[in-house]
């Protein structure tokens, strides 16, 4: 079962769990609710025949996939690519996620601005909207094995904070209030 916890500010190193103490977990039904993020079970072990995996491309027009494994061995440039990962950031189309193996840690900003660190495990989805500011980091296990799903050819620029004057961050603050008037 995916879990979710408000994170410290904890500067340390960035791949460990920084949970607070008393930890303040968030529960699952809430996430999206919080933040935007949509999360799905998926059968990694049979990925492509998983009927909600092929609904969801098939519904959402994912046209493009590809493959990347995060560990010391077969990322080119490992520590900056990590560093790279893990400063704030947002993108103008959603980032979607099949862990296939392994596990990591995505962090994405609540509308108070909160860190909400979400453990991703094999066979975990999730859909991080446009605009949210957010970052991405290895636990201490230090690999990962991800399917990674576009609408179109891949956009792979990400926007550093601050970037408050983009129109996929002034689009999602404002779906952000809907969800949680809703």
């Amino acid at each position: 079962m995916v879990q979710i916890w408000f994170m410290d500010t904890d500067p340390s190193d960035q791949r460990l769990e920084h949970k607070r103490s008393p930890v303040e977990y968030l529960e699952l039904e809430n996430l999206y609710k919080k933040t935007g993020v949509e999360y799905f079970k998926i059968n990694a072990d049979d990925y492509l025949n998983d009927k909600q995996l092929n609904e969801l491309r098939a519904t959402r027009g994912y046209t493009y996939e590809d493959e990347i494994t995060c560990s010391e061995q077969c990322l080119p440039d490992y520590a900056n690519k990590l560093k790279a990962f893990y400063t704030e950031h947002l993108h103008t189309d959603e980032e979607i996620r099949l862990i296939l193996d392994g596990s990591g840690y995505f962090d994405v900003r609540d509308g108070d601005d909160n860190w909400l660190r979400i453990q991703v495990v094999k066979g975990d989805m999730i859909i991080i909207p446009s605009g949210i500011y957010h970052r991405f980091t290895l636990d201490t296990n230090n690999f990962i094995r991800t399917r990674r799903y576009f609408i179109g050819e891949p956009v792979w620029a990400p926007h550093n904070r601050p970037a408050d004057d983009m129109d996929c961050r002034k689009a999602y603050l404002q779906h952000l209030g809907q969800l949680t008037k809703a």
